[in-house]
């Protein structure tokens, strides 16, 4: 048994019994995330304290946020009502001092029921919401009120009208009357005295009070004047010595009744007017005729209150002036008159008719079909629509109150969705503002907790993206809240980024050190690809450490890559004009390519060849030249050393220089001396850098020398290989055929870029018009023997050069057109088609195919291809025929190509 100490095992974890667990009905001992959240859910059912709600929030988002979800949505929904209810009592003590006010302005109950909204009370809740009501009713009963005053002035016009009718009438029908009508007035003068004793009378709008006095004060004094009129006409029917009354009408049926000559009759003439001043005549006129003027333009704009105000002006200056005009002008005025009068009355009826269309529209909002109602905002962008449409109606003519009234008890029904919506827009500002309070305690945590050196500022600068996003999209609030809340959350952001900012400033100084070196690194005469790396590295390494904002960081990337890029211009641009520059002999090849393409422009075959030629001798002296310099950079390296070994391989006059001063060394030479021999030349080598090879070793043989050089002409090549030149002797022995072939030509340095291009776009474009000019005399040569064919005369026929044959065959064809025609060319013609393969006539399809199935019976004579030169000899013999001429064109354009 080993005396060695065992390990004290780890004590197994134990769960402490949570407090709050018995609390929360077993929340913080369940097994799973769903069990737990389920328990919360079931104990926020029996209301807790907001106490306990905190403690359990403030234990339980610890260890399970998603269950804590629900106990912080109840912690928020409580502050939401503290915060309400407050709200709630501050604006119910301003509706109970607006209720309590003797005199009520209706203007500030539904300035109050408009900035209750704004603030976020609850009018839809108690208290508030029994308070709109009863300020609802106290504004309802003070329009009342002004409506009843608007309707008794209206009545107390109807009685006097009724009044004056009377008087026009025989007094017995105003006597019969009189009772009726005293008991309309005196049930007017209660409804009147019963508006002003009313408790809201105070609170009714400071303009009706004296029109509803006016009208009583104008009822009875026509009253008052109407009663004693018809007594005193009653007392003059009784007694013929009692006084007549006043009104007229009255008093001549009683003079009638009494038998008396009427009062017109017995008055004497009146005297005969004197005749009035022509300037009076001239001025009354003048004023009469510029009132006229004013009317009929005020008519003719249709403009309805300023026809009105117009003629009123025109029957005031008729009244005075009307004795002074003439009867023409007297016409004129009134014909004006009556048009304003129609107008006034069209005015008035179109009126009615665009308050009837308003009416309806405003009943119809709550009676849309389905699918199409409207909501809270579209609907009071309506109806203040309609109302400012209403507005602009009464403008243009008289009221209507009982359209006025339907009107407004349709909006009235309509604005309750507006209320309803202003209620849900209220609840959904006070929860925003609870979330952007919350994320305000919540950054200004996050700030208090992170690490001013955790070095991590991306994720930094992640998290506040992060809180920026989800303040942007906390929802809407009111603008005053806004106002409230957004100095808030400027100083907790700016806490919380001020660590991020300050290591943004030190990296700025960092990247600006950077953009220095970058500048300095870029003015140098040498660019450094290394310094360069390391700093773009460097760089790179500081953007991935610290973020900037995009523009920032991109417009800082700009300046810094701006010198390099310059510097790498600048070297691509030196390396491009280093190419670009042309040598010797890429000019003398340039100037003879130009030469070739003006060659091409003249369209002349031998200045063509001739240049071409001219081209190929320069690329040849390009070759000649290169060898030339090689063989004398060789002969300036091994100057003054002995080159027995490469003899052989070097050049006649070369050898022979070097035979007749190794004979000149050797008799100048003491017999017993031996020559000594030079030393080597030193080869620079490359070592070879592949993994697992040394250093001091030589490269593969092959990998050096310039294009076109060759192993044997490198330097130190035939020393290294003594004995290559008899291996190859002996390999060419054993080959036998291969002794005799010839060594491939020398091929000089390559062109530049400019100048290949040129001589080979010059050759290409020399053959393609050599081409040309070969086919365009082929036509010509073509056409000519046809021409000979047609008039039977040989001296026509074409050259061998120009036609392309043999002179055995032109002389074959010469002797043909020398005979006068003779024979059939039908089968000679199918023979030249056959071997041109060009198509034959429709009518002569099948006696070629049976000439076709002949000749496959024929194996040992020759084919069409081999006698075409005889087969046209005989269709030249044959009698010239417009068809056959062009089936012996199509076959010889063809067949002299080839």
């Amino acid at each position: 048994m080993s005396e060695a100490p065992e390990a004290n095992p780890a004590p197994a974890k134990t769960h402490e019994p949570q407090p709050l667990d018995a609390l929360t009905g077993g929340a913080f001992s369940a097994a799973t995330s769903g069990e737990r959240a389920a328990r919360i859910r079931d104990w926020l059912l029996t209301e807790p304290a907001p106490e306990q709600l905190q403690e359990v929030f403030k234990e339980l988002s610890r260890r399970d946020k998603g269950a804590a979800r629900a106990v912080r949505e109840r912690l928020d929904e409580i502050r939401r009502a503290k915060g309400q209810q407050a709200i709630a009592a501050e604006w119910a003590e301003k509706a109970q001092a607006l209720l309590a006010t003797p005199k009520l302005n209706i203007a500030d109950a539904m300035a109050w029921q408009r900035d209750a909204a704004k603030a976020g009370a609850p009018l839809s809740r108690e208290p508030l919401s029994l308070l709109k009501i009863q300020v609802a009713q106290r504004v309802q009963v003070i329009e009342d009120l002004q409506h009843r005053v608007q309707v008794q002035r209206e009545a107390a016009v109807l009685l006097a009208q009724r009044i004056e009718v009377l008087s026009t009438k025989p007094w017995r029908d105003a006597l019969a009357a009189l009772d009726a009508l005293r008991a309309d007035v005196a049930h007017w003068q209660e409804q009147a005295l019963q508006l002003s004793s009313d408790a809201s009378w105070a609170s009714v709008d400071m303009r009706f009070p004296p029109l509803l006095e006016a009208s009583r004060s104008q009822l009875l004094v026509v009253w008052e004047a109407f009663q004693p009129a018809l007594a005193q006409a009653a007392a003059a029917a009784e007694d013929a010595a009692a006084p007549l009354p006043p009104v007229p009408v009255w008093a001549d049926e009683l003079r009638a009744a009494r038998g008396l000559l009427a009062e017109a009759a017995a008055k004497p003439a009146r005297a005969a007017r004197p005749k009035p001043d022509p300037e009076v005549l001239a001025q009354a006129t003048e004023l009469v005729r510029a009132a006229l003027a004013t009317l009929e333009k005020a008519t003719a704009e249709g403009h309805g209150k300023a026809s009105a105000g117009a003629a009123a002006a025109l029957r005031a200056v008729l009244k005075a002036q009307g004795k002074h005009i003439d009867d023409k002008l007297e016409q004129q005025v009134h014909a004006a008159l009556v048009a304003a009068g129609e107008l006034e009355g069209w005015q008035r009826w179109s009126t009615d008719q665009v308050r009837e269309d308003l009416v309806a529209k405003a009943e119809a909002l709550l009676t849309r079909p389905e699918g199409q109602t409207l909501g809270g905002r579209k609907m009071q962008e309506t109806l203040r629509h309609l109302r400012d449409q209403w507005k602009q109606a009464d403008q243009g003519g008289a009221p209507n109150h009982a359209l006025w009234k339907r009107f407004d008890e349709a909006c009235n029904a309509a604005h309750k969705v507006v209320e309803l919506w202003l209620d849900n827009v209220r609840s959904e500002a006070a929860e925003h503002k609870a979330q952007r309070l919350a994320l305000i305690e919540e950054i200004r945590d996050w700030a208090q907790q992170q690490p001013a050196a955790s070095g991590d500022w991306k994720a930094v600068h992640r998290a506040l993206q992060q809180f920026g996003e989800r303040w942007r999209e906390g929802g809407h609030v009111g603008e005053k809240i806004f106002a409230e809340l957004q100095p808030l959350w400027k100083q907790a952001l700016a806490l919380a980024a001020a660590p991020l900012e300050a290591a943004q400033k030190e990296s700025l100084a960092r990247r600006q050190a950077m953009i220095e070196e970058a500048n300095a690194l870029g003015a140098a005469a040498t660019l450094r690809i290394d310094a360069v790396k390391a700093l773009q590295q460097r760089w790179q390494a500081e953007a991935q450490t610290v973020p900037l904002e995009r523009k920032h960081e991109q417009k800082l990337w700009e300046a810094f890559r701006k010198p390099l890029d310059e510097a790498f211009q600048r070297k691509s641009t030196e390396r491009e004009r280093a190419v670009s520059e042309l040598s010797a002999r890429d000019r003398m090849v340039l100037d003879a390519a130009n030469a070739l393409q003006a060659a091409n422009a003249s369209a002349d075959a031998q200045q063509i060849r001739a240049a071409m030629q001219a081209l190929e001798a320069a690329l040849r002296g390009q070759a000649q030249a290169a060898q030339v310099l090689a063989s004398a950079h060789k002969d300036a390296q091994d100057q003054g050393q002995v080159q027995e070994e490469s003899a052989q391989d070097a050049t006649k006059s070369v050898a022979n220089q070097a035979s007749e001063e190794g004979a000149d060394q050797a008799s100048a030479a003491p017999p017993a001396a031996a020559p000594k021999p030079a030393p080597r030349p030193v080869v620079a080598v490359r070592g070879d850098d592949r993994p697992g090879m040394k250093k001091d070793m030589l490269a593969a043989p092959g990998r050096g020398g310039r294009p076109g050089e060759r192993r044997a002409d490198r330097p130190g090549e035939r020393d290294r290989n003594p004995r290559a030149d008899d291996r190859r002797g002996e390999r060419g022995e054993r080959a036998g055929h291969g002794a005799d072939r010839p060594l491939p030509e020398e091929r000089g340095p390559r062109l530049g870029d400019t100048a290949f291009r040129a001589q080979r776009d010059a050759m290409e474009q020399a053959q393609l018009a050599l081409k040309k000019l070969a086919a365009l005399a082929h036509g010509e040569a073509l056409t000519q023997l046809l021409t000979a064919w047609q008039r039977r005369d040989a001296a026509q026929v074409p050259g061998t050069q120009e036609l392309g044959v043999p002179a055995a065959m032109r002389s074959a064809w010469t002797q043909a057109l020398s005979a006068p025609p003779r024979g059939d060319a039908s089968e000679a013609l199918l023979r030249l088609e056959i071997a041109a393969q060009t198509p034959t006539p429709a009518e002569h399809i099948d006696a070629r195919r049976m000439l076709q199935l002949q000749l496959l019976t024929r194996r040992n004579d020759p084919g069409p291809a081999q006698t075409w030169g005889q087969d046209t000899a005989l269709v030249l013999a044959s009698a010239n025929d417009d068809a056959n001429t062009h089936r012996l064109q199509r076959a010889l354009k063809a067949l002299l190509r080839k």
